[in-house]
Order: C-alpha cells, then sequence, then structure tokens
C-alpha cells in the first residue's frame, strides 16, 4: 500500500520523526508555514475557546491529554483557563515551538507545569509520561490531526492501535475529543472551507485539493496550502510574486503540502465504537454544534467516553 502511494504522488517531506508515524512536517518548512496559517495565539476564535472549554468543565476535566500538541495552540488556551496539560506530538520541529512558549512564560505557575514531550500514538505506552492516578480525564485530539496517520495495510490496524492507546490513557468516565474533517463532502468532490473553525489568521490561505483512491478505495486527500503575507500577493489569487521584492524571497516560503487519510463519517463513528465498544455515551457535533444532517460542518467532532 505505501508503494502504491508513494510510487504516485509524493504525499510528505521527506524525513521520520518519532517512530511509527511518518513526519510531515520533520524539513521544518511546513511547521513554519504552519505557525503563520494558525496567526497570534491570542486571536483564536472566540466561538471555538468558549466551545471547548464548556465541554471540558461539562464532564469535570481537570487533567487533559493534548496528544497532538502541533505548535501548542490547544495546550496554551487550556493552561490558561486552569487545566493540569501535558502534551505531546510526534514532530520535534513543531514542539520547539510549544517549548519556546512555555519557557517564554516560565515564570507563570502554570506554564512552568506544563509537560511537553515528544511522542506518537503508536507508542504512547513507551512515551516519558506520567499518567495521574488511573488515567487522564480526557484526551483530546484536535485540528483534523488524527488523520495525518496513514492507513498503509488497507485495514485501519494503525488507526485501531492508536485509539486504543488514547482510550488506555483515561481514567474509567474519562473521556476522549477527537475531530476530523468533513472528508464525506471532500471525496465528493467538495472544497475545504476557507474559514477555519479553529484559527483565526490574518494572512490570507489559499488550499488546492487532490483525491487519490487505490484499488477503488479513497486513500488519500492531499492538501496544498499557499498562504500570502503581502497585499499585492493576493491580486494574484495563487499567491504567486508580484513584485521585485517578493521575486528575493525563497519560492517555496509560503507553499507545503500536507496528505491525510479520509475518514468518512461512518467508518470513523465504526473504528471508536470498536475500541470504546457499542454501548460507550458517543456524541458527534458538526463545527461544535449539535449535528443538523441538512448543514454541510467543516468539522465532525466526536466526544465518547470511557466504560
Amino acid at each position: 500500500m505505501t508503494d502504491k502511494i508513494d510510487s504516485v504522488y509524493r504525499t510528505r517531506s521527506l524525513g521520520i520523526g518519532a517512530r511509527g508515524i511518518p513526519d510531515q512536517y520533520a524539513d521544518g518548512k511546513a511547521a513554519k508555514v504552519w505557525s503563520k496559517y494558525v496567526g497570534d495565539q491570542k486571536k483564536r476564535t472566540s466561538f471555538y475557546r468558549e466551545k471547548l472549554i464548556a465541554m471540558l468543565k461539562e464532564h469535570n476535566v481537570q487533567t487533559v491529554f493534548d496528544v497532538a500538541c502541533r505548535t501548542g495552540v490547544d495546550s496554551i488556551l487550556m493552561v490558561e483557563e486552569g487545566f493540569d496539560v501535558t502534551s505531546v506530538d510526534a514532530s520535534d520541529k513543531m514542539l520547539k515551538y510549544a517549548l519556546k512558549l512555555r519557557w517564554l512564560r516560565r515564570k507563570e505557575p502554570a506554564f512552568d507545569k506544563w509537560v511537553i514531550e515528544e511522542g506518537n500514538w503508536l507508542h504512547l505506552k513507551e512515551a516519558d509520561i506520567v499518567f495521574p492516578g488511573k488515567g487522564f480525564d480526557c484526551v483530546i485530539c484536535l485540528g483534523n490531526s488524527f488523520a495525518h496517520l496513514p492507513d498503509f495495510e488497507g485495514d485501519n490496524r494503525a488507526q485501531l492501535q492508536a485509539i486504543e492507546n488514547f482510550r488506555d490513557s483515561l481514567r474509567p468516565g474519562g473521556i476522549l475529543v477527537i475531530d476530523h474533517r468533513n472528508y464525506d463532502h471532500i471525496v465528493a468532490g467538495g472544497k475545504p472551507p476557507m474559514k477555519n473553525i479553529y484559527y483565526d489568521s490574518q494572512a490570507p490561505v489559499d488550499v488546492k485539493t487532490s483525491v487519490l483512491l487505490v484499488d477503488g478505495k479513497y486513500s488519500l486527500v492531499t492538501l496544498d496550502y499557499v498562504i500570502c503575507e503581502q497585499e499585492e500577493d493576493q491580486e494574484n489569487g495563487d499567491c504567486e510574486p508580484s513584485s521585485k521584492k517578493r521575486k528575493e524571497d525563497p519560492p517555496a516560503q509560503n507553499k507545503f503540502r500536507l496528505s491525510y487519510y479520509p475518514h468518512l463519517l461512518k467508518n470513523f463513528n465504526g473504528l471508536l465504537e470498536k475500541v470504546f465498544g457499542e454501548d460507550a455515551k458517543h456524541t458527534v457535533l458538526g463545527d461544535f454544534e449539535p449535528l443538523d444532517p441538512s448543514k454541510n460542518p467543516a468539522y465532525y467532532i466526536h466526544i465518547i467516553q470511557k466504560q
């Protein structure tokens, strides 16, 4: 399966991060541009912040395991709100931004005890992580991060292993909060929405979408991000250089490609319920609102409780 995909389409930056998960940010370029896409941490959408914090409080959460830390965007939000946060990511290039932010705010007690480690979902038990008591109150994996994990074998064994590790990190009654893009819409020919519920970047963003089928099965969705930095770049639509000053910049500085496994809603429900059990309390939201079949959300957010 790996050879079939890579022989057709270059799916990621060269390099492997932590064992078990390809690091699409390994060359450092995507991580740098991604930080521009996310924008200022203080400009996160108030809608997302309010919804996430309310959800955690509703489930009596105090300890949080952020298994998709990236540059620390979600973890910082939760540390500021008084939660005890442990964060991991498979990419050391992404983690360096989180580590830098923790260092800059180290004199604040909440940030001084914020735990950040390198690790990945397939080997969480081997990572240098101290689990509280019987486990964390909540594991979060947001921002379409879980879709980075490919299904090279074609049977979702890696996805199931990762979800089992998430479940085992929780205390009884703890919750997993995990999301994925609306790939049902994307594989049907739709384009990912430019407005992101998670970020409030001021940089203009264009995304070109490609869908790959292998043996008749949706196997890969690739998004080519183009981040504009100057107003004159916007006029060209595709952010090509339009000034002498712009031509002096590195040609690939504001472009990067990320590849995702296209989780369809019905199949993802099945993965979660196979691991947590069909009787587990499982709620699906559309963009953090009650799911409305007549609407077309950008993200599906799943909340499932360990029995």
